[in-house]
C-alpha cells in the first residue's frame, strides 16, 4: 500500500467514507433509541417473544438493556466520528455488525416481527430493507477495521476524553429526561397536532386492510372469545382483546384505534373523535404495572373534567380484575374503555399517561411526572395555553437537541485548536 500512492489514496478515501458514514448511521439510530428508550424496550420484548423467551427477563432489566444499548451505539459513532479510541472502536462496531447481519437475514427470511427497530419509529424499514442495510455498514465495518491507521483523529489526545465523557453524559441525560417526560421528538402517528381521523383514512381506490378485534371474557370459570359483532351481555368478565389481520391490504398510520366503552362494550370511536369538546384520555395499557403515585392529580384532573362538561376516560387493555384493584387502590370513579395493548403503547410513552383531544386532534400530551395540576387550570381550557394547539416545530427541537451535543463539542475543539496552534508557536520560538 505504501509503495502504491494511488492505492493509498484510495484506501484512505474510501476508509474515511465507510468512517463517516458508520459515525452519521450510529449517531442516528443511538439516539434514535435513547429518546424512546421505552419504544426500544418493546422492541426488545418483541425479539425475545420471536426467540421463545417472552417473560424471562424483568422489565426493568430490559429498561436498562435499552438505554445501556443506545448509549454505546451513540457513543461509538462519536468515537469515529472524532477519530478517538481507534484501538476499540472499530473492533466493537465489526463485532456489533457481525452479530446483528446474520440476526437480520433470520428476521427477512422468517419475518417473525414487522421491523427491526434499528432506527425506532423515526425511519421505518422492512426486514429485507434492514437485512442489506446491515451489509453494506458490515463491509464499512470490515474497512475500517483493516484500515483503522487510516482513520485521522479530530482532536488531540490532550482533550479527546472531554468528548469521550461528554459523550456518555450528553446521551444519558437525554435518555432519563425523555424517561420522566416524553420523547423529545414523537414520531409516532399519535403526535401532537396529529389528526386521529385523517390518520385513519384510506386512499381511494386503495383495498384497505381488514382487522379484527377479538376479545377474551370470561363467565363461570370459561374463557371464550368474541368479536364485535357477537360481543355478549355484561355478565361477561373482560380478560384480554387483541388486533388481528383478516385480510392484507393498504395500512394507514392509524389502523387499530378503536375505542370500547367497559361497561356495555358499546364501540364509541367515532362519537369521540368526532366531539367538538375537549376529550381527555388516561392511557394505561395495564394497570397492573400502572405507576399510581400521580392518582392525586388523576382524580382532580377527572374532577375538573366533570366541573367544565369535558369528556374523561381511562383507556386500558388491562382485564376487569386489574380495573377493579385499580379503583380500590386509587378510588378511581372515571369511566374505562378497553383498546389494543399495543395501541396504547404507541399512543404516549407513559403509564399511565395523558393525552387531550378536541375533534380528533391530539392538542396536548403529558407523562405521569408532568400532569397538569391546579395552578394550571385555574380557568377553562378553551381560555389556557395548554388547551390550545401549539406543537413545538421540529426545526426548534433539532436547534435545541443540536445545541446542546454540537457547541459543547465545537468548543472543546476550538480549545484544543488554539493550544495545539499555540503549542507549534512555542517550538518554532525555541528551535
Amino acid at each position: 500500500m505504501e509503495n502504491n500512492p494511488s492505492t493509498y489514496r484510495f484506501i484512505k478515501i474510501w476508509t474515511t467514507a465507510c468512517r463517516f458514514l458508520l459515525a452519521g448511521v450510529f449517531i442516528f439510530s443511538g439516539f434514535v433509541k435513547a429518546i424512546d428508550p421505552l419504544g426500544t424496550l418493546y422492541k426488545i420484548q418483541d425479539y425475545l417473544l420471536a426467540f421463545g423467551f417472552p417473560d424471562v427477563f424483568p422489565e426493568s432489566f430490559l429498561y436498562l438493556l435499552s438505554v445501556l444499548l443506545a448509549c454505546v451505539e451513540f457513543c461509538l459513532g462519536t468515537y469515529l466520528f472524532f477519530g478517538i479510541r481507534r484501538r476499540i472502536t472499530p473492533r466493537l462496531i465489526l463485532l456489533m455488525m457481525s452479530v446483528m447481519t446474520p440476526l437480520t437475514l433470520w428476521l427477512a427470511i422468517d419475518d417473525p416481527i414487522s421491523d427491526c427497530g434499528c432506527f425506532g419509529d423515526a425511519v421505518v424499514l422492512s426486514n429485507w430493507e434492514t437485512f442489506w442495510k446491515n451489509v453494506v455498514l458490515l463491509v464499512a465495518s470490515v474497512s475500517i477495521f483493516k484500515w483503522r491507521r487510516c482513520i485521522f483523529p479530530l482532536i488531540t489526545v490532550r482533550f479527546d476524553w472531554l468528548i469521550a465523557l461528554y459523550s456518555w453524559v450528553y446521551i444519558i441525560v437525554m435518555a432519563i429526561y425523555c424517561s420522566w417526560y416524553l420523547p423529545v421528538f414523537d414520531f409516532r402517528p399519535y403526535h401532537i397536532g396529529a389528526d386521529i381521523r385523517k390518520g385513519m383514512e384510506i386512499p381511494e381506490g386503495a383495498r384497505p386492510t381488514v382487522f379484527e378485534t377479538r376479545f377474551v371474557l370470561s363467565k363461570d370459570g370459561e374463557e371464550k372469545e368474541f368479536t364485535l359483532d357477537n360481543y355478549p351481555d355484561s355478565t361477561w368478565t373482560f380478560v384480554d382483546s387483541r388486533t388481528i389481520v383478516k385480510e392484507k391490504g393498504y395500512e394507514p398510520p392509524i389502523h387499530d384505534f378503536s375505542i370500547i366503552r367497559h361497561d356495555d362494550g358499546e364501540d364509541i370511536t367515532d362519537a369521540v373523535l368526532a366531539d367538538e369538546n375537549y376529550t381527555f384520555f388516561l392511557v394505561a395499557h395495564q394497570l397492573a404495572q400502572a405507576d399510581d403515585s400521580s392518582i392525586d392529580l388523576i382524580n382532580e384532573l377527572y374532577d375538573y373534567s366533570l366541573a367544565n362538561g369535558y369528556g374523561f376516560y381511562c383507556l386500558t387493555s388491562s382485564s376487569d380484575i386489574d380495573i377493579m384493584k385499580w379503583q380500590d387502590r386509587t378510588g378511581a370513579e372515571y369511566p374505562f374503555a378497553s383498546m389494543d395493548n399495543i395501541t396504547l403503547k404507541t399512543m404516549i410513552r407513559s403509564n399511565p399517561g395523558l393525552m387531550l383531544l378536541k375533534e380528533g386532534t391530539v392538542i396536548n400530551k403529558w407523562s405521569q411526572n408532568d400532569l397538569p395540576d391546579e395552578y394550571q387550570l385555574t380557568d377553562r381550557l378553551e381560555n389556557l395555553p395548554l388547551g390550545q394547539l401549539n406543537p413545538r416545530s421540529f426545526m426548534n427541537l433539532v436547534g435545541w437537541v443540536l445545541a446542546w451535543f454540537i457547541f459543547p463539542l465545537l468548543f472543546v475543539s476550538m480549545i484544543d485548536l488554539l493550544w495545539e496552534k499555540r503549542c507549534r508557536n512555542r517550538n518554532k520560538e525555541v528551535n
